[in-house]
């Protein structure tokens, strides 16, 4: 038998535009609260393209604006207006229909990454994946990659 290739591939900002997504849920919460329309550029500039984590963030929003809730938009805020491009789609059914193996391996809590692959139809253009909160392993660790690989059914070398 013989081993398909695998791909392992990253979801935020690779196969979706997390930070376009996350721009349009501050955005509306910005404006849903009356909150200075402004304030945009230091909200994306706290998120780091998502690597500050949610608590964080959630403390300097009620820091600044005097307790607001913000559960909500860091919840479900980004994970709900994911996009897949076209081209995005296309190439992982091109590379799919050339035998290979798609898994997706990302960072985050496993929820809202499992929305975004459940809202833009990527759980039905991959094999499988595995997300860093339910492997309790984080990229780069290598166990992380090995769970990838055995969702595939393609164990790496030496596993």
């Amino acid at each position: 038998m013989t081993a398909m290739p695998l791909l392992m591939i990253d979801l935020d900002n690779t196969l979706v535009d997390r930070d376009a997504a996350f721009r349009a849920a501050a955005t509306a919460f910005l404006a849903g609260h009356s909150l200075p329309e402004g304030d945009l550029d230091w909200l994306m500039t706290l998120d780091a393209s998502g690597l500050t984590p949610r608590r964080e963030i959630a403390r300097a929003l009620s820091e600044r604006y005097g307790g607001i809730d913000a559960q909500g938009f860091l919840d479900r805020g980004a994970a709900d207006r994911i996009t897949l491009s076209d081209p995005v789609r296309e190439a992982l059914v091109e590379a799919r229909a050339g035998g290979w193996s798609c898994v997706i391996v990302s960072n985050g809590r496993t929820v809202q990454q499992e929305t975004k692959i459940r809202n833009t139809g990527l759980d039905g253009l991959v094999h499988g994946w595995v997300i860093s909160e339910a492997a309790g392993h984080r990229k780069p660790e290598p166990e992380i990659f090995h769970a990838a690989a055995a969702v595939a059914g393609a164990p790496l070398d030496g596993s």
